[in-house]
């Protein structure tokens, strides 16, 4: 068993089991950088680092991996400094996230007729839903990366954000599905693999970014989340407690750096050093009188550029990308009305100078810069809260989600099987229940008493949580 999904100490009984939390890895593989970030969740269910590297990213461009090869040789350099940080990792599975302009999304609804409607409704069902939902036609070379419940209904009652409990004929729901190309996503899968990795899952990076700098009340009022990265800049609008639409738009950072080595006559680097040194969004915010000196090139002269004309490059490509911001809410049917949350914006290009008040300006809704912090614990580096790595803690949260999704369908199960003592098995379990347990690993036969079979279910519970070596519990 790896150490990040290392389980040190377990009870007998799943409904009451206390043992240390897994160690979740995300990773990021952006346009600019590629981060691997190792965490734990403690007592107060705080994320403690343990481990993190950052590699530049050379291969991935607007968020795509087109060289595999340079993008593997990046992956590994971040994940051998995260090991420097932290020794005792030992990472398999990582959580990664996606973008780039090859992401679409579309709605559907979906329903299904219950078979025991005395019963209430249950969390296998609502997989069936889910299920049901990755049979959508999609365009030929796509693929669903997810499918994202918003409103579900049961029989005549709207909107419910649960249904778990309910009692009904039909249950349904209206699905946000996401999709990316084929290709796109095959060579992320494959640069992860060949780096000796495996992909746990593929998260849109605007979702991952989400998670790590929104509250509950941002969730209530509605939000927007802005996240300029590198090489995109990636959308997700939240309403009334659903994510109702998600983006990707084509331009980022390296847009802006890009405009300047081209405009002032620069280069890359020296643009990118301006940029992050003296750039701001609003050219009116910004003197006339003050020059930056750049070194000449083999002897020349240095060269003086005005703070004025470098804001002026700067503001026409943040002002393009926000009119796409101010585009997709539209097309959202969202605006300043209906978002009381505003604008968050996050990433590393979110702490460009004055580049709140241009959102604001441009959008009419409030803004405000997105830290991951929150979620942290108290001892993590202050770079480590930075709007850079929103993403990568998004992912560990991500990681954590389903891995209390499934320790809480594992308690159900549980639940539900002890109510059935006293009785046979087969009396008193549907087939599809029996096809469930089965699914789990648990050994079912017809005619076995209950006690029998809460014994050989106990001792899978042990086995799946025994480390080589063991003897016993």
């Amino acid at each position: 068993m790896s150490l990040n999904e290392q389980t040190i100490q377990t009870n007998t009984n799943p409904t009451t089991m206390h043992h240390e939390q897994p160690i979740i890895v995300g990773l990021d593989i952006g346009t600019t950088k590629i981060a691997a970030i190792a965490g734990r969740k403690n007592e107060f269910g705080k994320l403690e680092i343990l481990g993190f590297g950052r590699a530049n990213s050379n291969g991935v461009e607007h968020g795509m991996v087109l060289n595999i090869d340079q993008t593997i040789k990046a992956i590994q350099a971040a994940l051998e400094k995260c090991y420097e940080s932290n020794p005792s990792l030992d990472i398999k599975e990582v959580y990664v996230g996606i973008a780039g302009h090859h992401i679409k999304s579309l709605q559907t609804r979906g329903d299904i007729v219950r078979q025991s409607i005395e019963e209430e409704i249950r969390q296998d069902e609502i997989d069936r839903l889910v299920a049901d939902q990755y049979r959508t036609y999609i365009p030929l070379g796509d693929q669903i990366i997810d499918v994202i419940p918003q409103q579900f209904t049961v029989d005549n009652f709207q909107n419910i954000p649960n249904p778990i409990g309910y009692s009904g004929v039909k249950v349904g729901a209206n699905f946000h599905i996401i999709t990316g190309d084929k290709n796109a996503i095959r060579n992320i899968n494959r640069s992860v693999e060949k780096s000796g990795l495996k992909t746990k899952d593929l998260v849109l990076q605007p979702l991952a970014s989400a998670a790590a700098v929104m509250s509950e009340q941002d969730l209530e009022a509605g939000v927007a989340i802005v996240d300029i990265g590198g090489g995109t800049t990636d959308l997700a609008i939240f309403y009334e407690g659903v994510l109702k639409y998600t983006a990707v738009i084509p331009f980022g950072g390296e847009n802006i750096t890009n405009d300047i080595k081209l405009g002032l006559g620069v280069l890359r680097s020296q643009a990118e050093a301006m940029k992050v040194q003296f750039g701001s969004a609003l050219s009116d915010e910004t003197k006339s009188n003050i020059f930056i000196t750049i070194p000449g090139l083999k002897g020349m002269s240095p060269k003086e550029i005005s703070v004025k004309n470098l804001a002026n490059i700067i503001q026409a490509r943040m002002s393009e990308i926000m009119d796409f911001v101010s585009y997709h809410l539209k097309q959202a049917g969202l605006d300043n009305r209906n978002l009381n949350g505003g604008i968050i914006l996050t990433g590393g290009g979110s702490q460009l100078k004055h580049l709140l008040q241009l959102t604001e300006y441009q959008t009419g809704l409030n803004a405000r810069i997105g830290f991951p912090n929150e979620h942290l614990g108290g001892d993590h580096s202050e770079e480590l809260a930075m709007p850079m790595y929103s993403t990568c803690i998004g992912l560990i949260l991500k990681g954590y989600n389903d891995f209390e999704n499934k320790n809480r369908q594992m308690a159900d199960n549980f639940i539900k099987i002890s109510e059935l003592e006293g009785a046979d098995i087969d009396e008193v379990a549907t087939a599809e229940e029996i096809a469930a347990m089965e699914a789990q690993g648990v050994p079912v036969t017809k005619r076995k008493t209950l006690k029998e079979f809460m014994d050989s279910f106990k001792n899978n519970i042990l086995e799946m949580f025994k480390e080589e070596g063991d003897t016993g519990f």
